[in-house]
């Protein structure tokens, strides 16, 4: 069992990789800027960043991993640590204020990062230089050590891990009809307050955005229905008989094509019969002089022995009308629209 959800052995490998880089990196360059200068004799990389590095590169979704919390969560913790340690004379009584002005402090700014509170401790604890050095200690070492590690976690999570670093969950499903509705896959199911209602109900703190934990449900949801109708294939409700454009067909052809068969998707193929894109009234409309090729949109695609439940998706985000049914060889052997879909779900619904 796995500590936490969704890692894979790949993402502890980079992890390591990613913390060797961060830490040798960060420390080789606080020496080379601060060494030459550091009369006090300050620790040019302090051991919180090892627990920073954690974060940073192990998980890079968390919350508490993000930039803002890295190096500002940080810096204030240092700096409560300093003001702990001036103006209280016991040092374990101060060690205890430090820490716990640090999470108040990190909380109210929305920066909370755990490595704050040794941050903090060792402001208290870390011996006489670092006293001497006063509140400038939150800034060199501390600022520089966080912002040259989160740099390098941007950089090697953008061209090494394959994980976005500052975390940019995507977007749920836009409402691509410019109105104020909400998207056809966010009006049933949860809504946005039943989130907020079951985490007020735990009575617990998680490590993860309320927008990824909404994005995680409705996966969720998905996989729940693709199992509930994992008997049904695209090949068991497509239609068979695919009214199909060429490349070469007039824009004027294609729209009689759409009307006299009543259906609100093409398929485009080439020469060689590949299909190449999709063209409705929608985007004939765009530009009555213009080629099929310049006005078709990509084609939505999947094979015959998919899941129906498959197409829930592209079928319900205001993206894409039907899903063309192609073969190993990318030709098109049926379509399934938005209708089909609906027909074939309802009709396998269990009897209540």
């Amino acid at each position: 069992m796995f500590i936490l959800a969704g890692t894979t052995l790949r993402d502890r490998l980079f992890a390591s990789l990613g913390a060797l880089a961060g830490i040798a990196i960060t420390g080789t360059l606080s020496a080379l800027l601060l060494g030459h200068a550091n009369s006090l004799a300050l620790p040019l990389l302090i051991a919180p960043m090892g627990a920073a590095a954690v974060l940073i590169f192990a998980v890079p979704a968390s919350p508490l991993a993000q930039p803002w919390p890295a190096i500002g969560g940080n810096i204030i913790s240092a700096l409560a640590g300093i003001a702990a340690a001036r103006f209280i004379p016991d040092p374990a009584l101060a060690a205890g204020i430090a820490v716990a002005a640090a999470i108040v402090l990190m909380s109210l700014t929305r920066s909370l990062h755990p490595p704050g509170g040794a941050v903090a401790l060792l402001c208290v604890l870390g011996g006489p230089s670092i006293s001497a050095s006063g509140f400038f200690f939150a800034f060199i070492p501390v600022g520089l050590n966080c912002i040259l590690l989160v740099s390098i976690g941007i950089i090697y999570h953008r061209f090494a891990s394959g994980h976005s670093y500052p975390h940019q969950p995507p977007p749920l499903t836009a409402n691509t009809h410019r109105t104020a509705d909400l998207p056809a896959p966010l009006r049933a199911g949860f809504r946005p307050e039943d989130i907020d209602a079951a985490l007020a109900e735990t009575g617990e703190a998680f490590d993860i955005s309320r927008d990824d934990l909404d994005r995680l449900l409705r996966r969720v949801e998905a996989r729940a229905a693709a199992h509930a109708h994992k008997h049904l294939t695209c090949a068991d409700i497509m239609s068979r008989d695919v009214i199909q454009a060429l490349e070469t067909t007039t824009p004027a052809a294609a729209r009689a094509l759409l009307l006299n068969h009543d259906v609100r998707t093409l398929p485009v193929t080439d020469a060689t019969g590949l299909v190449t894109g999709a063209i409705g009234l929608r985007e004939l409309a765009r530009d009555p002089t213009g080629t099929l090729t310049s006005l078709m949109t990509p084609a939505v695609t999947a094979n015959p022995g998919q899941p129906a439940s498959d197409l829930i998706a592209p079928l319900t985000n205001g993206s894409a009308r039907a899903v063309i049914i192609t073969d190993p060889t990318g030709r098109a052997r049926g379509i399934v629209t938005q209708t089909d879909l609906l027909a074939a779900l309802a009709r396998s619904q269990p009897a209540a």
